[in-house]
């Protein structure tokens, strides 16, 4: 076991939004967290990351436990130095170039000097396939480059797993192949990711397990192949059938 989540509850006002949810995760898995919207997929995903508090519940990652609603900023920024978050919007400071974005990371986070945080930047930005546009700012690229400059800025820090919060719902149809693509080679490096995702062909075919939520539970976990092919519960059913309808 790499990550394990265990009882992950958060409430807004009144709402109950996460009711109790649990999850393991080990090394070079890739979970696709599905579902429809209001489910509560990002809010576990970013409790996960300490971008949310949630109100209860417990993480543990190489062993280190982390209580999800108490943990100090020493113990967040310690367990942050492990993981990588790509958000839905990139997230990119658009005043300083796709470079400086890596960078900044990883000489004010990471304490690394400007020379060798430079070229480990570089070496990032070539593996998705960015080294070309280094000089450029975020405004004068597509929005599927700048999906790909937010991956390399997580990738380069080195974490042990990743956190994709539906990476590619901003992008036009057209752009959202690149990033899936790198995404794909990540999983065939072995890369662990937790993605919460739309895309039903991505998760059926590139993640090897689902954890499918509604209303803050999780209906159905499993291997993707069980629940793409012989769903268990009549809710993921439906999900997957409304799916199939809407590409008709």
């Amino acid at each position: 076991m790499m990550l394990e989540a265990v009882d992950v509850r958060k409430q807004f006002g009144s709402q109950m939004v996460l009711r109790g949810i649990s999850l393991t995760v080990e090394k070079g898995d890739v979970v696709a967290i599905l579902g429809p919207s209001g489910s509560g997929k990002t809010t576990f995903l970013r409790c996960l990351n300490f971008l949310e508090r949630a109100d209860s519940g417990t993480l543990t990652l190489d062993g280190d436990v982390y209580d999800l609603h108490t943990a100090a900023k020493k113990e967040i920024a310690r367990y942050r130095k492990k993981t990588g978050f790509v958000f839905q919007n990139y997230n990119l400071f658009q005043n300083l170039t796709v470079v400086q974005n890596i960078t900044l990371g990883l000489t004010a986070g990471l304490g690394m000097g400007r020379r060798e945080a430079r070229t480990l930047a570089m070496d990032t930005l070539d593996r998705v396939g960015m080294a070309a546009w280094a000089q450029r700012y975020p405004l004068q690229l597509s929005g599927g480059q700048q999906q790909r400059v937010a991956i390399a800025r997580a990738l380069a820090r080195n974490p042990e797993i990743l956190f994709f919060d539906e990476p590619t719902s901003a992008l036009d149809p057209e752009l959202i192949g690149e990033v899936l693509g790198v995404m794909r080679e990540l999983a065939r490096e072995g890369m662990t990711m937790l993605i919460v995702t739309h895309e039903m062909d991505f998760a059926r075919h590139v993640s090897n397990r689902v954890m499918f939520m509604e209303g803050g539970e999780v209906i159905e976990s499993g291997p993707s192949k069980d629940f793409f092919e012989a769903p268990q519960q009549q809710r993921s059913r439906d999900f997957i059938r409304s799916i199939q309808e809407a590409r008709q």
